[in-house]
């Protein structure tokens, strides 16, 4: 039996580094993207239940559109669809799909382009005229949505009453003027073009004021609004 002579130290194979061990790598932006979406689309429903079966007036409307488009301002635009989706299904099992589908557009719809108009940096000016026209849009839409479920043309109801107003509002002028169909119908438009804009101006307002706080950062108000808002 031979016996190997000692190696030298140059000949030993070098000794491992000695290094942290590092925790093996989880991929944990899948799943905390996936719980937000959950939790805002559930957030975002329930709002719309609650102010259904307790209207509060214009306080929780300002807040519909509010958790999608948190959602695309967090994650991105699939998840928002996704929570927009996620809204409507569950909207649909507790209240039916009218009532779902009603959220749907434009609130939904809404949040959507509003977290896409504010994440690319969009100012306050384009982003309120776009929603504005979404907001337009969904009020038309459900109101063709519900003369279709009743039976009854809705649209006829509401060029009624504003041609009441507007004969309101001639006789306090103390002008014998009727309104024809064209300019009943204009002023219909018009009226509704102002109010989705005062919502979607609203919106704004409420969004900049929660998600700054969030440490989102959203297109800063015009000179204007900051003025009147006393903002430095």
């Amino acid at each position: 039996m031979t016996v190997s002579p000692p190696r030298s130290p140059a000949d030993l194979p070098p000794e491992p580094e000695n290094r942290p061990l590092q925790p093996p790598r989880q991929d944990t932006i899948a799943p905390l993207a996936l719980v937000e979406t959950a939790f805002l689309a559930s957030a975002a429903s329930l709002i719309w239940l609650v102010n259904f079966y307790f209207p509060l007036g214009p306080a929780l409307r300002v807040f519909f559109s509010l958790p999608i488009a948190l959602v695309y301002l967090r994650w991105g635009s699939r998840s928002a669809w996704m929570a927009a989706t996620v809204s409507g299904l569950l909207l649909s099992v507790l209240m039916g799909p009218p009532r779902s589908i009603q959220y749907v557009m434009p609130y939904g719809l809404l949040g959507v382009l509003l977290g896409c108009l504010w994440r690319r940096g969009v100012g306050w000016g384009r982003s309120i005229a776009l929603g504005t026209l979404l907001s337009a849009t969904g009020l038309f839409f459900r109101i063709a949505l519900v003369s279709t479920l009743l039976g009854d043309d809705l649209w006829t109801y509401v060029t009624v009453q504003v041609t009441g107003l507007l004969e309101w509002g001639a006789t306090r002028l103390g002008l014998l003027w009727r309104p024809e169909l064209g300019a009943v119908q204009g002023a219909t438009v018009l009226m509704i073009l102002v109010n989705a804009a005062v919502y979607v101006f609203a919106v704004h307002l409420v969004s900049w004021a929660v998600f700054e706080r969030l440490g989102l950062r959203l297109p800063p108000p015009p000179r204007w609004v900051q003025t009147l808002l006393e903002i430095d």
